[in-house]
């Protein structure tokens, strides 16, 4: 496993070197609330803000609700749709905002691991993404990884206080990738944060992320600063 998480991120290295590279700067705003409506059923809800390069206004929003299935106190399954507007800058735009909608469906399993609480996420995405030439379905699996370190006592649990997260993402362009990148690969998003819990039901960090993106022709890395609040009901 070593051997091969090694030769992947040297492959991606080595691809990256052959194409254009540019750099941004960005802020993200994310809410993410989760609420149980009994013992195995749940609401999910995330709604995002992200701005174009600089800090030049919004360019991204994005609202992602869905329906949760509780399997065990440790996974759940959720099933949802995604909103998706871009809004472009230009001039001669016939139109300045491209529409994304996704259904989704993803697996979480939680664990932990002496005082890290780690968690994992499966999501599949169908994409029906408007772009500037012309419609396009695709399909695209994300594996998320996240471990929160508590400053607190491990041997109870953690309820309030201060804690570092530490997270990573990998996007795979699974269905129709020569409409997009062309590749099966698509992006990283590596995030680190501070945070703190005010209560078992509301936390709050920020940090830092890393979004590589491998485009077609030029591939990007976005430094964002990331504002994030999680309510639990």
């Amino acid at each position: 496993m070593k051997h091969f998480t090694f030769t992947f991120l040297l492959s991606l290295f080595v691809l990256s070197g052959f194409s254009q590279h540019v750099s941004q700067n960005s802020g993200w705003f994310l809410f993410l609330n989760s609420t149980k409506l009994n013992d195995k059923w749940g609401l999910h809800l995330d709604v995002q803000l992200r701005s174009a390069d600089n800090w030049d206004g919004v360019q991204n929003f994005l609202f992602r609700p869905g329906a949760t299935y509780y399997i065990n106190k440790n996974s759940n399954a959720t099933v949802g749709y995604l909103l998706a507007n871009t809004y472009l800058k230009g001039d001669g735009l016939a139109n300045n905002t491209l529409t994304e909608h996704r259904i989704w469906e993803q697996y979480i399993y939680t664990h932990k691991i002496k005082p890290i609480y780690a968690q994992h996420r499966f999501r599949l995405e169908q994409r029906f993404a408007e772009t500037a030439g012309g419609d396009v379905f695709s399909q695209r699996l994300r594996y998320f990884v996240r471990f929160v370190l508590p400053f607190s006592d491990p041997k109870v649990p953690f309820v309030e206080g201060p804690f570092v997260a530490l997270q990573n993402e990998l996007f795979f362009n699974v269905q129709n990738n020569e409409k997009l990148n062309g590749k099966l690969f698509d992006q990283n998003r590596a995030y680190a944060a501070v945070g703190y819990r005010f209560s078992k039901r509301f936390d709050v960090e920020a940090g830092y992320l890393n979004q590589f993106i491998d485009g077609r022709t030029r591939n990007t890395t976005n430094n964002a600063i990331q504002l994030a609040i999680y309510t639990r009901f």
